[in-house]
């Protein structure tokens, strides 16, 4: 039976509480009225004005018109530190940063779990015989799903009106865009929507982890069958839910931009995530000592999913990306215009982190072998899978005064605390090693 160390029981705890210190730091720091950011927003306006000046420039060159030229000395000849309305806004933006943080740390650990709970279910139904030996690790990821989902779905109800405009009575009462996305985008259904994507989640989980400790005292299949039937019935419930999720909680941010790619890409994402955990935990485990019967097939099997998810994840971004600056719809580009110019370090930076170092590292069959290359891998990736994320919420919410401080780190130690116990104390519920499971020789004589 595995029993979480003492040490990373205290680690553990002390991410939790300096987490929880920089997270109260975060909102405590958030400004209260227009005048707290009339500095900020003097600040920003510079640094808009720098960024403009150049491409204009090169419109004007282009055109021979001068008309960027005009707009451009037209922005900066007016003070939008005493612009009522722009301070207002930017006080709104600034006080959505510490949900924004939070959010982004929370979804993070728990878009993992839902990964694994979905890369388990498809093992299921694909009646793969090599991991069977590590279903009990699975479980032990995805045991956090629950308070996972819950703790995600607490946030983005108080965040309100900081995450989601449509929800603004007043705001979509000025635009009529807003109030013909009125018919989906509304609190009843929102809240509808989230309890049936929680409920989808986790009663899966529950029966399929009941059946899977139920088969190890069968003599027949029976549990095994019903994990199979059941998870039939999951894939594609999830393939709805997790496309409309995404449309909810992220793509609602900025309500008046739309891609049709987009729940692909965050699948993509949480997807490669959680195997990438997958392979971190076994990893561990068995440097403890407790996975003696894993062998390096099982390692390879788990990198090759890294390395191929990291593919798709690649394809998906690009295809995305590639679409909307080729066609040049305002409405679309406006989403990569922001980050772009705003967020240009934490916007390309996945690049390198989710596709270029994963493909050229473990391209090579001998190194998915090897427990540190794919540890080295798997850090790198999840820091990657955190950035586009984090591009995914923070410059949605707080728009072009986002940055990366006290209370983004605070809201990743805090979620990792947490990650690592609730993980931990379900890894040490039931033996690690399955038994009963029809596939059980197949995952014990696995070679490659």
């Amino acid at each position: 039976m595995f029993k979480l160390p003492g040490k990373l029981k205290v680690f553990s705890i002390i991410l939790l509480v300096l987490g929880a210190l920089g997270i109260a730091y975060g909102f405590i720091t958030t400004p209260s009225n227009t005048d707290d950011v009339k500095e900020i927003v003097a600040a920003q306006q510079a640094k808009t004005s720098e960024l403009h000046r150049k491409h204009d420039a090169d419109v004007d060159q282009l055109h021979h018109s001068g008309f960027a030229k005009k707009a451009m000395d037209a922005y900066e000849n007016t003070d939008y530190s005493k612009d009522q309305s722009k301070l207002t806004k930017a006080v709104h933006q600034l006080r959505a940063r510490p949900y924004a943080a939070v959010f982004t740390g929370a979804f993070f650990f728990f878009m993992i779990a839902l990964g694994v709970l979905v890369f388990h279910a498809i093992q299921y139904v694909s009646e793969a015989g090599w991991p069977r030996l590590l279903f009990r690790v699975f479980e032990g990821i995805h045991s956090y799903v629950l308070p996972g989902s819950i703790i995600v779905s607490i946030l983005i109800l108080v965040a309100g009106t900081y995450f989601y405009p449509w929800m603004d009575s007043e705001l979509v009462a000025k635009d009529e865009a807003l109030q013909i996305k009125s018919v989906y985008l509304n609190m009843p259904g929102f809240i509808i929507r989230m309890l049936i994507y929680l409920l989808i989640w986790n009663v899966y989980r529950y029966f399929m982890t009941r059946n899977s400790r139920a088969q190890s005292d069968m003599a027949d299949y029976t549990y095994t069958k019903k994990n199979y039937n059941i998870s039939v019935v999951f894939l594609v419930l999830f393939g709805l839910s997790e496309s409309a999720m995404t449309w909810d909680w992220f793509m609602s941010m900025q309500p008046h931009w739309y891609s049709a790619m987009y729940a692909w890409y965050l699948f993509s994402s949480l997807f490669v995530a959680g195997i990438t955990t997958i392979a971190l935990v076994v990893i561990f485990l068995k440097r403890l000592g407790y996975l003696d019967y894993i062998n390096d097939s099982h390692l390879h099997d788990l990198a090759k999913y890294i390395f191929a998810f990291s593919i798709f994840w690649i394809y998906l971004w690009f295809s995305q990306f590639m679409l909307i600056w080729y066609a040049n719809i305002p409405e679309e580009a406006a989403y990569f215009v922001l980050r772009f110019q705003h967020y240009r370090l934490s916007f390309l930076l996945p690049l390198i982190l989710n596709f270029v170092i994963p493909f050229l590292v473990l391209m090579n069959t001998d190194f998915k072998r090897i427990p540190w290359f794919i540890e080295f891998v798997g850090v790198i990736l999840l820091i990657g899978h955190y950035m586009a994320l984090y591009n995914m919420v923070v410059p949605s919410t707080v728009g072009v005064y986002g940055t990366f401080g006290i209370p983004e780190i605070a809201g990743i130690l805090f979620f990792l605390g947490l990650f690592i116990l609730i993980v931990g104390f379900a890894l040490g519920k039931v033996p690690l090693r399955p038994q009963g499971d029809p596939y059980i020789k197949e995952s014990e004589n696995f070679e490659y």
